[in-house]
């Protein structure tokens, strides 16, 4: 009882701060129920955001072998952890390093997380009153291990723990950050006139031509290409797919909607309208193109239609109206149901479909900016073009580098042995589903 009345004046309080008129407000400054309005939305999107981890977890583990579950599961939570202490350490400061750049647009490092105590961070003077310097480091961590959970599901089944581990480790801390510096750390791309609202260059094409370098150097799976033909290797578990993707859903409410920086409700709104109008339209897309093509519906590409079509919409999300981010969701899931079959023909083995959601949608929603945005025509197409070229060029040349590092000391892939008893077993000593079956006492 005593709870429910403490909550009840909590609320009560909360809303009085939000909404009583308080002091007056000059033109230029932000109220303090205005500040904690915006810094709420904004942590709130940064657990929806954190939420979307489990999202690729489940649906990773879905769509790949069940005796590969447990190191499917293992990666993805190490990938968060390592993701968010690194970008304490020394991400953040990369990633936005203000007036502190080494080499000017390109390179800078700012003071980090770690270190920082200025107590302005805290107030209505720190980002226009949108949010915290704290609630600013949490929003944008949780981005970036997404990057490398994008790898993740392209080398699954085969690459050794420790090798994916050490990747990781350097993807997220190095090139996730540095990259994105050039355009939200208002960089060399920034001042070009590049437009990526929450990511689509910026998260998903990093991650996407991460896992494009990774699964090539690997090689398929044992068992994918016989004889040059392609054997399907089904998911184990398709509920566990479809309860992940509709999380990552969820999630991209806080993706996109966060993105906005604050709590403006005339722009929140519409920018999750036009997501979760392309979700819907790749979705569709992907359902009626793949059921055309193979002519029976297939789950697995609606669900990656899904998210071809959220990735598709993620870098002009505040831009659209519903019509645009109705075509550039369905024209999403039109072209993954293509990239996978044409990743499958020249022989890339992506067990979840990785390369052509995240990297392929993510090209091809970047330069949607250029078509359908508020600057759309030739002059910022080629802006587009000329930002997916620099990460392209700047990811593969890493990936390769650090893959390349990583073979030649540890070794990339497991061996066939271990391959074909399953990871959980060989890296691990476990099984994600332990038999219970009663058995005999006599």
């Amino acid at each position: 009882m005593h709870k429910l009345f403490s909550i009840k004046w909590v609320l009560i309080a909360l809303l009085f701060g939000l909404f009583a008129p308080g002091e007056a407000v000059a033109e230029g400054e932000i109220s303090a129920g205005l500040f904690t309005a915006n810094n709420v939305w904004m942590m709130l999107a940064a657990g929806l955001v954190f939420i979307m981890h489990l999202g690729f977890a489940t649906l990773e583990a879905g769509l790949t072998q069940q005796k590969n579950t447990v190191n499917i599961l293992f990666k993805n939570t190490y990938i968060v952890c390592v993701g968010i202490i690194t970008y304490a350490i020394c991400g953040f400061a990369l990633m936005y390093p203000g007036d502190a750049w080494i080499i000017p647009g390109w390179l800078g490092v700012a003071k980090g997380v770690t270190i920082q105590t200025d107590a302005a961070g805290l107030t209505t003077g720190y980002a226009g009153g949108g949010y915290t310097y704290w609630t600013d480091f949490l929003f944008q961590a949780m981005f970036a291990a997404t990057a490398a959970t994008i790898v993740s599901g392209a080398v699954a089944e085969r690459i050794k723990l420790g090798s994916f581990m050490v990747f990781t480790l350097v993807y997220v801390t190095f090139v996730y950050t540095i990259a994105g510096s050039w355009k939200w750390g208002a960089g060399w791309l920034d001042a070009l006139g590049f437009y990526d609202f929450a990511g689509s260059t910026l998260v998903h094409s990093v991650g996407g031509w991460g896992a494009l370098v990774g699964a090539f150097l690997l090689g398929p799976r044992l068992g994918k290409y016989i004889n040059g033909e392609m054997r399907p290797i089904p998911g184990h578990n398709m509920p566990l797919a479809c309860i992940g993707v509709f999380l990552l859903w969820l999630g991209w409410f806080g993706f996109n909607g966060g993105s906005v920086l604050s709590a403006d409700p005339a722009l929140t709104s519409r920018t999750l309208m036009t997501t979760c109008v392309a979700a819907a339209a790749g979705g569709l897309g992907a359902m009626f193109t793949s059921w055309f093509v193979s002519k029976k519906p297939d789950l697995s590409m609606a669900l990656n239609g899904i998210l071809a079509g959220l990735v598709g919409i993620t870098a002009g999300a505040d831009q659209m109206y519903m019509w645009s981010s109705l075509f550039i969701g369905a024209i999403a899931g039109i072209i993954v149901v293509f990239s996978v079959i044409f990743i499958d023909k020249i022989k890339i083995d992506d067990p979840v479909g990785a390369i052509s959601v995240h990297l392929v949608c993510g090209i091809w929603g970047t330069l949607a900016v250029g078509i359908f945005g508020d600057m759309a025509g030739i002059g910022q197409l080629m802006k587009q073009l000329t930002g997916v070229v620099a990460f392209g060029v700047f990811c593969v040349v890493t990936s390769f580098v650090i893959f390349g590092a990583i073979k030649a000391t540890m070794g990339l892939r497991v061996s066939e042995e271990e391959e074909t008893m399953g990871l959980d077993q060989g890296e691990h000593g476990m099984v994600a589903y332990n038999d219970f079956t009663t058995r005999s006492t006599h």
